[in-house]
């Protein structure tokens, strides 16, 4: 049976059953006719809490003012009708939503939600005190229900008929948006509104649409309850009511098409039954919608799936990214080339700037792009360049000077307006829809430059093209094979190329690309490197990246940033032979670093143990029968190709990613089956790949909440003198923001952040990724006096910096360990490098 079937024959199931089955029970017809419309009102509130990720405290009022003016329409325009009232009620509530939501979405999170709370009240107090049109406390009823020839819908029986056959009807319309090309967006909007808005969504209008669908569906909900009950009041209006409504939601299930009205019968049982024993049955019912958002935030239907996993078939998967099938490079599919209108530079940035408080991070910034060329834009951590990026791009708007493409001036528009004019961007941190599969992620890219886009009848994957085009890219870029595989769970090398996917399959005119060969193995680097080297032929590419020698090698022009201005502008020779260049963006060179020999603070005390240890994503087995035992002082290397599993060595260890066999221990106390918070207390520091710091809090909080619940005796402690000893740099950035930081500050911060508290184990996940050597150089250094302090684990892909810095290596491929010995032994014997590391 096709799986989009499933839910619509439940539903048809259901509305037959319900009321046989409640008066089974001891209930009565009205409270089944009751639930059909409260879950016709629940299932239209979820569009927007579980579809769109927008949480509404002041839905009730839209089932209110439906049943207000669909009473009104009948008493004073359509005396004794059906139909027309019911229009026109649905009509004014689709108009006031619209309205409403017009002002109420230009706040998001917290703030939109406090605004529909607002607007509940508000309408509760005009609705109770204007007694001369709305019957104040007293309601309006007399309301008449429809009788045509040979059916009396005073016939309770035949009522519930009518509101069943249109609650299945809005089920089957609803299902059919959910998967249309607007019904894809909204889960898009959910995931990640920032990419949505930077692949080329007008994300606003969006969530109006949706906000609007919503409301007018649950001003529906009222219009049915007005002429069910034949009286409406003030209390849908109220809070309570819209809280009831959130809890339906909640407690069905807001991440399932039918959860809300699951939701919806559960809270018309508990009603029923439990206000026979006590007036209070919504404290009660409070309580149990706490416990559900505590204890099963996926519902009743969540519960359901937990009690039947056992009974049910689960297929174990290797890693996602060892399906992948590769394909040999090859010149760019014609679907994805934008042709130029017009002659000279595509791309022009002509002295921007932007400060921030009182940093100016870019200062007079100005180049130009030629057409079909691969421009570097390179330069030190803190140079400007990703901020130079997001102007171009449409994150920020320049202070001053100007952006143009095509000589069409970009500069200040929006992201989605500069998307659809031709600018494609990936992030220096992954930025994908992290829940949807690989095939959604590139398929929702691309459906944002369909004229379908809008649709909300037919099925997203039907639009003409879309489904060729998305094959067509995944296999362009390597990832066919890994379709069905969650975005958010591939490593972070298969996140790159997704994040690559999704600038691509906007069409760009001018493709822009933030550190795209940051956390790949060498061979995927020099493959993804050759792809973007082909790309370029077709579409200009402007290329932030810190692996200099790479850069060299790709690029047709660079450009040189410092201190946010233009350093050099000029050939790849010219700044390859620049003092100038050299002195601020070099340092002494990775290999300087490591040609040192770093003296080992091993000791034989063992420290951390992982004994057969077996992690699962899902039904993906990522981890097999891992053991590693650890020392005081030893600092360990965890090295393989991408999905290997190194960084779920570290999740699992934290207890981010708990083992399903096996233990952890640490100094001889167990940690596997602990609580992430819990572990992190016995002295277990994380360092995450993308640093994960606090945005929008100073250097000074960002460490001071590391260090809260760290005070434990658990390992040596840090405070933030001591802290500040191995990282001076942060003294002078003590007040400022962290996303105001560069990458090497913030990484800088991460660090600092592991250790304050009292720390025994520091486990660093990609730390030199992204920098300059300079920045690279300082880091290594801070690592090489901390193994005096801490022990340490390193997951990093620069394998000199790597082995350079460690005693001892582990290799990993597809989740096992194949390898373990004396990192001096890879250093040195570049064939048994070759052999263990797959090079």
């Amino acid at each position: 049976m096709p799986a989009e079937l499933r839910p619509l024959l439940a539903a048809l199931a259901a509305l037959v059953v319900l009321p046989f089955a409640m008066l089974a029970i001891g209930l009565t017809l009205t409270s089944a006719t009751d639930v059909v419309i409260y879950a016709i009102a629940a299932m239209a509130l979820n569009i927007l809490v579980g579809h769109t990720g927008l949480v509404s405290f002041g839905h009730g009022c839209f089932f209110g003012l439906g049943a207000y003016a669909m009473v009104l329409a009948q008493r004073h325009l359509f005396p004794a009708q059906f139909l027309l009232p019911a229009l026109f009620a649905v009509g004014f509530v689709a108009v006031t939503s619209a309205l409403a939501g017009l002002l109420i979405l230009r706040r998001r999170g917290v703030y939109f939600s406090l605004l529909t709370l607002a607007l509940t009240a508000m309408l509760y107090t005009v609705s109770f005190r204007w007694t001369e049109l709305t019957g104040g406390e007293n309601g309006l009823g007399g309301v008449v229900r429809p009788v045509w020839p040979g059916l009396d819908f005073n016939n309770g029986w035949l009522f519930y008929a009518l509101v069943a056959i249109i609650g299945f009807a809005i089920v089957l319309v609803l299902a059919r948006f959910h998967r249309s090309p607007i019904g894809t967006v909204l889960v898009a909007i959910r995931e990640n509104e920032v990419r949505a808005r930077f692949v080329g969504y007008d994300t606003d209008r969006y969530k109006l649409i949706a906000f609007t669908i919503s409301a007018t569906l649950t001003g529906l909900a009222g219009v049915l309850s007005a002429f069910h009950h034949r009286f409406t009041s003030a209390d849908p209006i109220a809070i309570q009511f819209s809280g009831e409504l959130l809890a339906m939601v909640v407690i069905g299930g807001m991440r399932s098409f039918l959860g809300p009205a699951l939701g919806a019968l559960f809270f018309m049982l508990f009603r029923e039954y439990l206000s026979l024993f006590t007036s209070s049955w919504l404290l009660f019912f409070g309580l149990l919608f706490v416990g559900f958002i505590v204890f099963s935030p996926t519902g009743l239907v969540g519960v359901a799936e937990r009690v039947m996993r056992p009974f049910r078939k689960v297929e174990e998967t290797d890693a996602a990214m060892s399906a992948r099938r590769v394909e040999a490079v090859g010149p760019v599919p014609p679907e994805f080339i934008r042709e130029g209108k017009a002659d000279g530079p595509v791309l022009v940035s002509d002295g921007i700037v932007k400060s921030f408080g009182g940093i100016r991070a870019v200062r007079g910034v100005s180049f130009q792009v030629q057409d079909r060329t691969l421009h570097a834009l390179i330069g030190p951590n803190g140079a400007g360049k990703t901020t130079a990026f997001n102007l171009i791009s449409g994150m920020f708007a320049p202070d001053k000077g100007s952006v143009r493409l095509d000589g069409r001036e970009v500069g200040g528009l929006s992201p989605q307006a500069i998307t659809a004019a031709g600018i494609g961007r990936s992030f220096q941190i992954t930025n994908l829809f992290p829940a949807l599969t690989i095939e959604e992620n590139v398929r929702l890219a691309i459906q944002a430059r369909h004229s379908g886009r809008f649709g909300i009848w037919a099925e997203a994957t039907a639009l003409p093209g879309i489904q060729a085009d998305t094959t067509t890219l995944m296999r362009y870029l390597g990832l066919a094979g890994i379709e069905k595989a969650e975005a958010g769970s591939l490593s972070y090398g298969g996140q790159r190329l997704v994040d690559m996917a999704l600038a691509l399959a906007t069409r760009p005119r001018v493709l822009l690309l933030d550190e795209p060969l940051a956390g790949l193995a060498a061979a995927e680097r020099k493959r993804v490197g050759d792809i973007i080297k082909t790309i370029s032929g077709d579409i200009p590419v402007l290329l932030v990246e810190h692996d200099i020698d790479r850069v060299f090698q790709l690029a047709d022009h660079v450009t040189v940033m410092n201190d946010g201005e233009v350093l050099i502008d000029g050939s790849v020779e010219e700044a390859r032979s620049s003092d100038r260049v050299q002195a601020v963006y070099l340092g002494s060179g990775t290999h300087a670093i490591t040609a040192k020999v770093r003296a080992s603070a091993a000791t034989e005390e063992p420290l951390l143990t992982l004994d057969k240890v077996n992690t699962f994503y899902g039904k993906s087995h990522i981890l097999n029968d891992v053991s590693i035992a650890m020392r005081e002082g030893e600092i360990i290397a965890l090295l393989g190709r991408n999905g290997a599993g190194k960084s779920t060595v570290l999740k699992t260890i934290t207890g981010i990613a708990p083992p399903a066999t096996g233990t952890v221990t640490l100094a001889g106390e167990t940690l596997s089956g602990l609580a992430p918070d819990r572990i992190a207390r016995l002295g277990i520091g994380y360092v995450p790949q993308g640093r994960g710091l606090f945005a929008g809090m100073s250097v000074k909080d960002n460490l001071m909440l590391g260090r809260l619940k760290r005070l434990t005796g658990a390992g040596r402690h840090w405070d933030e003198d001591r802290v500040l000893d191995f990282f001076p740099r942060l003294k002078e950035r003590w007040s400022t923001p962290a996303d105001f930081l560069s990458g090497g500050e913030q990484q800088m911060v991460a660090v600092a952040r592991a250790l304050v508290g009292d720390t025994r184990v520091l486990l660093l996940d990609e730390p030199f990724e992204g920098l300059s050597p300079a920045i690279t150089e300082e880091l290594f250094e801070a690592f090489d006096k901390l193994r005096h302090e801490v022990a340490i684990v390193l997951v990093d892909h620069h394998l000199d910096l790597a082995l350079a810095l460690s005693d001892r290596t582990i290799a990993l491929e597809r989740g096992t360990v194949t390898w373990t010995g004396a990192s001096k032994d890879l250093r040195d014997d570049q064939d048994l490098r070759r052999k263990v590391l797959w090079l």
